[in-house]
């Protein structure tokens, strides 16, 4: 029978100000945030898409609105508040392409979406729910996101959490740890990079860290690592599942990409049962995650389904 749930997501919506190019000094805008990627890579994926978040009556505002309601994004669940203004972020590009996170703007930090703007019914609607900590530094948001993942666990929804460390946004970096591991225990599927794997277990070993983190016993987990590919954690096990090497243009993205692919197959497929089952969903996520990376900009990046001719579900 065909899946007539949608995949919900929360969190901020955000004007990217990309860097054209590694010179860091003139920027193009753009749509942007960790969810927003999500939600809108879900959609160009071919799977129904619906965001919570919060947005004003200005212009950019409208702009985030009609931009996410051309990719198909659902904002049935999304609220207005007429004085929020939706926050900036300057993105700046390494020498080696990769992206950094060198400058937030936030004129209205105290809008939040908040707990009694939450419908209990969307979550009826889920096939999986998924977070990021980056709205998780302001305590109204907090609160909202431990009462959504209750709501969702509640009607029975898959919680997705990808941790997207951003140091910039908290007040101290072991806060921004102690919050992220408080949703490590909650999650049912966990993307977390080779970097925040070390921030969040405090060591360097990926070997350490990997030990750390199955305390959690959370039940699928991938440990992104660039053009690495990705290490599996599942059952006890951890294994790697290699990515096809492309030229990298602009890695800002290529994450949510990645977990993009992993909430489709998901959503599509269940919790992967076995061993080889989560090869195929990351296998297919990297696939996605490298295409993302050979094109600049991160939703405008996010590889749609016609692109993916060829490739396994």
């Amino acid at each position: 029978m065909k899946n007539s749930k949608y995949v919900l997501t929360y969190g901020d919506a955000f004007v990217d100000y990309i860097a054209n190019d590694r010179n860091n000094d003139a920027f193009t805008r753009h749509l942007g945030g960790a969810t927003v990627n999500v939600a809108a890579g879900v959609s160009r994926l071919g799977i129904p898409s619906a965001f919570i978040t919060v947005t004003g009556d200005d212009e950019t505002s409208a702009f985030v609105r009609g931009e996410l309601e051309k990719e198909g994004v659902i904002l049935d669940p999304a609220i207005i508040v007429p004085e929020k203004r939706v926050s900036g972020v300057f993105i700046h590009l390494t020498p080696e392409f990769d992206r950094i996170f060198a400058q937030y703007v936030n004129e209205t930090p105290d809008l939040q979406v908040t707990e009694d703007d939450l419908d209990p019914g969307i979550f009826g609607k889920a096939s999986v729910f998924h977070i990021c900590s980056g709205t998780m530094f302001h305590p109204e948001a907090l609160k909202t996101t431990e009462k959504a993942v209750k709501l969702a666990k509640a009607h029975g929804v898959i919680c997705s959490f990808d941790a997207n460390i951003r140091p910039l946004r908290w007040d101290s970096e072991q806060r921004s740890r102690e919050t992220a591991c408080k949703f490590l225990r909650t999650a049912d599927v966990l993307k977390v990079t080779t970097d925040e794997l070390s921030f969040l277990m405090e060591t360097e070993s990926m070997e350490d860290g990997i030990n750390r983190l199955s305390k959690f016993n959370i039940p699928l987990v991938f440990l992104t690592d660039g053009e690495n590919g990705t290490h599996a954690l599942f059952e006890g096990e951890a294994f790697h599942v290699p990515v096809i090497p492309v030229k990298p243009v602009d890695t800002t993205g290529a994450g949510d990409a990645f977990v993009a692919g992993t909430i489709r197959y998901i959503h599509l497929n269940g919790m992967p049962k076995t061993k080889q089952q989560v090869i195929e969903c990351a296998s297919f996520s990297n696939k996605l995650g490298a295409l993302c990376a050979t094109k600049p900009g991160a939703l405008t990046a996010m590889p749609r389904l016609e692109e993916l001719d060829g490739l396994s579900s």
